[in-house]
């Protein structure tokens, strides 16, 4: 899956010409960044803001709907919404009213809100489970998955995959090296081996699922239904309900990360494919773009947990913060769930992104280049392969981060903005027939670049 060098030697040059034209069209972000860095590194509030290949960073101004402003003035069409915290857009009007109201009658308490019996049955109505508990962020979520499920069972191994991403979960901080399951050499300030504790398997492959499950020490399967934090990853047909099967097999409890996919559909992969977890977590656009996020769980995990807790030693279980299930959170929630994350926004933003995905496809068969554009749901992505891959192995070797940074940083100097960590796109329901065919237009632009083609 190699990129031929004489495109990787047009990315090189192509980035550092771009670079310079950022450098010309951002006087005032430059100016920002230099002040912000006399106390934030980098002058970023967090690191992976440095992440968009710019000279310095982009402030905004303003971002609403599917467009974002700088401070220089120059809108864009903005396809990376916040790596899925804005996936309904920018400042949806029922949440930004809901957030209004509730502000004005307290933001946390530390005490349930009046809203949280109809969150509950809104979440439980969606997403099919029939508990639930909120916290700030999904990596709190997936932590507090995995501390229950070795305090209900027992066990104190967690399977993960080769190449997936479940936010600052430290179990799922391991990679395979050959077959040998290894920590990742990434991980700042680890001083325990994870693992010891963490096993990584390929995706896609259920027989080496029951290998790690029959030893029956397993408490956990965490799992995307897909793995999108990579090159994107798509599992094989009736792979998701043989690895469900496998697990109750061997007594092993499943979590469904949904934090991506969620743009499947208004239930997400799992409803979608009328899947059955033991657990369920949905983070980032929740609370369309204030931080929340919130695990669900079923009727035995929930008796399970019962007994736990009144059999445990008293003290803090680990699980939960003071933030957590805010009242602020709850309302904003509320908004999302019953009047953005609808059917009908859904339909719209899945039938715009097929148009998308449609229009990259044409543009890489138009400069004859061996690629794919994966979908799932709003979801559309760029793969540098020839073929849909099928494990995280495949989308490391297909990740090439010197053609795909010329790649964005070319489409953001003409005003698209797409995901810098990867290929990634999100159509929101405020996104535009206009905004796609500004992103397809300047992505073949930025392919000819690539190809050495005299039309740009």
């Amino acid at each position: 899956m190699s990129m031929p060098s004489d495109i990787r030697q047009r990315a090189e040059a192509l980035t550092a010409s771009e670079r310079e034209r950022f450098s010309a069209l951002h006087p005032r972000s430059r100016q920002m960044a230099a002040e912000a860095g006399e106390h934030f590194p980098g002058g970023v509030p967090l690191h992976w803001m440095l992440d968009w290949e710019t000279p310095f960073p982009l402030f905004v101004q303003r971002a609403e709907g599917s467009t974002v402003t700088d401070v220089d003035g120059h809108a864009y069409s903005d396809f990376c919404l916040g790596d899925t915290g804005a996936m309904f857009g920018h400042s949806p009007a029922p949440v930004t009213k809901a957030i209004a109201e509730q502000a004005a009658n307290g933001l946390t308490a530390m005490l349930p809100s009046a809203l949280t019996a109809r969150v509950g049955q809104l979440l439980s109505d969606r997403f099919g489970l029939p508990f639930w508990q909120v916290t700030a962020t999904a990596s709190d979520a997936n932590r507090a998955v995995v501390r229950w499920a070795r305090a209900l069972t027992g066990r104190r191994k967690v399977l993960v995959f080769d190449g997936c991403y479940h936010g600052q979960v430290e179990d799922a901080f391991v990679k395979l090296d050959g077959s040998t399951t290894k920590m990742k050499p990434s991980l700042l300030g680890q001083v325990v081996d994870i693992a010891e504790n963490s096993i990584a398997v390929p995706f896609n492959d259920l027989d080496a699922v029951e290998a790690v499950l029959a030893k029956e020490d397993v408490a956990l399967v965490l799992t995307e239904p897909a793995l999108t934090n990579t090159a994107m990853v798509l599992p094989k047909e009736g792979y998701i309900e043989g690895l469900l099967a496998a697990a109750r097999r061997h007594g092993t409890l499943v979590c469904i990360d949904e934090t991506h996919t969620i743009s499947t559909g208004p239930g997400g992969f799992t409803r979608a494919h009328g899947l059955e977890p033991d657990f369920f977590v949905l983070g980032k656009p929740i609370a369309g773009g204030l931080p929340a996020a919130v695990f669900g769980f079923t009727e035995k995990v929930e008796a399970d947990m019962r007994r736990v807790l009144e059999t445990k030693e008293p003290g803090y279980s680990g699980i939960g913060t003071t933030l957590s299930g805010n009242m602020l959170a709850l309302a904003a929630m509320r908004a999302c769930l019953e009047e953005v994350m609808t059917p009908g926004n859904y339909a719209r933003m899945t039938a715009l992104a097929e148009k998308l995905a449609s229009g990259l496809r044409g543009e890489v068969s138009r400069h004859g280049l061996p690629w794919t554009v994966t979908q799932i749901g709003a979801r559309a992505e760029l793969v540098f392969s020839s073929r849909p891959l099928e494990n995280g192995a495949e989308a490391a070797a297909a990740i090439d981060h010197t053609v795909e940074r010329a790649i964005h940083l070319f489409l953001l100097n003409r005003n698209v903005l797409v995901t810098p960590f990867h290929n990634m796109t999100l159509v929101a329901p405020t996104t535009t027939q206009a905004d796609v065919e500004r992103l397809v237009a300047r992505f073949g632009e930025a392919l000819s670049a690539l190809c050495g083609r005299a039309e740009v």
